[in-house]
């Protein structure tokens, strides 16, 4: 069966891998980036029946149009793959004080989420990029109250995704399904380049098991759990995720950030 299916951060590395394997099974697949050029040579890179989307997911005034632009589109998206990301960024501070790596690793995919969600069926999976780094998420610097250095913010905006991923599973017991993934480490993309200045392991290890997330059987049954592919096996996150206090903390925080900003 034809599945429509949202890939983000889908003009390089591990989302453009991902997009490309899920349209050759001949899947409709909708591709996000940034800049306009890069999408037009990912949609041909690409193929098949394929979608663009532009948009900052810095700015959640871009991921509001985003999620209008498809659901003017289309009434029914079966799989969101959360997949854009950021590590280091020339300007890590927003002009409105927001951690660029809270903004596009957990902000925007919350919003972009809850945005589609009432085109996604019950049978559907979104899918969210988490990471092997993660840490305690400090309140204030997901507020823009204090800054971070560019891996802790990072590895603290993949707990909080990881988080809101489990929380909002046992709010939609009957779907669609949420599920964090850890891609693998240091795989050969942009983002491990810049960041760690070596080549990386092979970017099919993190495709292949998104496209797995999106679609394998052994991820139907799966909401609220998060999937650690540098072991291949469901495991805990951190340790702070299963924390009931600071999980409450964060969902609080993160849902007064998301409506201060829409």
């Amino acid at each position: 069966m034809t599945k429509t299916i949202l890939v983000t951060g889908a003009t390089d590395g591990i989302g453009l891998l991902t997009a490309k394997k899920l349209a050759a099974d001949g899947h409709r697949i909708l591709i996000h980036g940034r800049n306009a050029a890069k999408l037009e040579a990912a949609r041909k890179d690409v193929g098949g029946e394929v979608e663009t989307y532009r948009a900052d997911l810095s700015d959640m005034s871009e991921v509001a149009s985003l999620a209008a632009a498809i659901r003017a589109n289309h009434d029914r998206l079966d799989v969101l793959i959360n997949n854009a990301g950021v590590l280091k960024a020339p300007q890590p501070v927003l002009e409105n004080g927001f951690d660029i790596r809270f903004a596009v690793n957990t902000f925007a995919p919350y919003l972009l989420t809850e945005l589609l969600l009432p085109i996604m069926p019950k049978s559907g999976r979104v899918v969210n990029l988490s990471s092997a780094a993660q840490a305690p998420v400090d309140m204030g610097a997901m507020m823009g109250k204090k800054r971070l250095s560019d891996m802790d913010a990072y590895a603290q905006s993949k707990l909080a995704i990881t988080i809101w991923t489990r929380e909002w599973a046992k709010s939609l017991p009957e779907g669609p399904a949420m599920i964090a993934v850890n891609p693998g480490s240091l795989l050969a993309s942009k983002m491990v380049k810049d960041g760690f200045g070596v080549a990386g392991n092979d970017l099919n290890i993190g495709a292949d098991i998104l496209v797995d997330a999106a679609l394998g059987d052994r991820f139907s049954d799966a909401s609220g759990a998060y999937f650690d592919n540098d072991g291949g096996v469901f495991s805990d996150p951190h340790s702070a995720a299963l924390n009931i206090d600071h999980a409450t903390d964060l969902m609080n925080t993160l849902q007064a950030i998301i409506r201060q900003q829409s």
